[in-house]
């Protein structure tokens, strides 16, 4: 298996990896906002940081509360004020202002989309002379609606743009990229880097500390999901499937971490889904956003996990991963990348999207008959996926090409 590879490995090329490069992150949400392209792009930006590089992350004030900058962990996290929204886009007025001068101020700018802003930033950057590092996360799907379908369309030719421009294109998966309609234009460039996961270490204390805050008993069966609400995740299927879970397994409750309450532009799907969710009463809990010691001690006391995404909008499941290193099992729908943790460990069920069937049959099997998780892999899974081995493939890559630029 291919990150079957030893930490002493990955700490001799640590020393190999420079100091002192200024990066430029550029992506539209930054924390505290919580989705998948955040997440990996907060760990990757600190392990950057961590490695003596100088980084910058340049994104939304999204929230009027946040501050406009502020450093994180070593990273300047720099936020322009929203004049208004277009669906899950943001309009940023001092955008071309502020990007041209850090821009000039960095090495390399790493743009992350997608995002409407990533063909300015492109432009922007080849005038001065910058290499451009595009991280493509997913493929675009906006929901129904005039407005929604603008922003996407704008999104798209945006993304188009700056992938055109792109020194580099980076992507968890060459799985994900030979079945997606926007990435298969682009192997040529193609890297594959695997996304940053950690988790944090919990004891067992903590574990039953979750348990209790949470009302979650020894003899519940946990059927786990960590995700923002949103239409890609497939959440309707996952309640589909419960009530026959429940048939079968009395004690079976679905517990829910993620925000489920103002996802940007998933009002109407939340609205549509909640009946479905109040028909299952007691069996199924929203959490909402978890701190990283929780989401870590939900991820070990879970019997479970369950990623049942219906479309490219879902590239990889960071989450999944997550799971595995900390023992538990996982369903994850059958789509380009989505499939890859299980496929490469065996240490679950892969399942058709949108069918609840499926999905309620592999929780069952995996309840009952459970599947034994090699300790030794998931040791070398935890080094293989760490941020600091996933923050020397982007500085070796960043290096190679900032040289070319010269």
């Amino acid at each position: 298996m291919h990150f079957l590879i030893e930490l002493s490995t990955v700490q001799q090329r640590s020393e190999q990896w420079g100091k002192d490069m200024r990066i430029l992150i550029v992506l539209t949400y930054y924390q505290p906002y919580k989705s998948g392209l955040t997440i990996y792009a907060v760990r990757q930006a600190r392990a950057l940081a961590g490695l003596g590089h100088q980084v910058t992350v340049l994104t939304s004030q999204y929230d009027v509360s946040l501050l406009q900058e502020e450093m994180d962990h070593g990273v300047r996290i720099v936020r322009l004020p929203v004049a208004f929204r277009l669906s899950k886009s943001v309009v940023m007025p001092s955008m071309p202002i502020k990007a041209y001068q850090l821009i000039s101020e960095s090495d390399i700018v790493n743009l992350h989309v997608p995002q409407l802003d990533s063909a300015l930033v492109a432009i922007l950057a080849k005038m001065s002379g910058k290499p451009v590092v595009l991280t493509h996360h997913c493929d675009m799907r906006m929901p129904p609606g005039v407005v929604n379908q603008l922003a996407g369309w704008a999104a798209k030719i945006s993304n188009v743009i700056s992938a055109n421009l792109a020194d580099v294109i980076i992507h968890n998966t060459r799985d994900f990229a030979e079945h997606s309609p926007f990435l298969k234009r682009y192997l040529d460039k193609l890297v594959v880097i695997q996304p940053p996961i950690e988790v944090n270490p919990v004891t067992q204390d903590e574990i039953q500390a979750f348990r209790k805050k949470y009302h979650i008993t020894q003899d519940q069966v946990v059927i786990g999901m960590v995700a923002r609400l949103g239409a890609e995740k497939g959440v309707e299927y996952l309640a589909e499937a419960l009530p026959r879970v429940i048939q079968s397994i009395t004690g079976a409750r679905v517990v829910y971490v993620g925000e489920y309450q103002n996802v940007p532009g998933e009002s109407a799907y939340r609205e549509k889904l909640l009946p479905m969710i109040e028909e299952l009463g007691q069996h199924w809990t929203f959490l909402g956003v978890a701190s990283e010691l929780e989401k870590a001690a939900f991820l070990h006391l879970c019997d479970v996990l369950v990623l049942p995404s219906v479309n490219s909008t879902e590239s990889f499941g960071m989450v999944q991963v997550e799971a595995l290193t900390c023992g538990t099992p996982v369903v994850a729908s059958d789509l380009p990348g989505v499939r890859q943790p299980v496929r490469e460990t065996g240490w679950g069920v892969i399942i058709p999207p949108r069918d609840s069937d499926a999905l309620a049959d592999a929780i069952l099997n995996i309840l009952k008959d459970g599947i034994p998780i090699n300790k030794d892999k998931v040791a070398a899974m935890k080094v293989h996926y760490s941020p600091e081995a996933v923050a020397g493939e982007y500085i070796n890559l960043y290096q190679r090409f900032q040289g070319r630029h010269g």
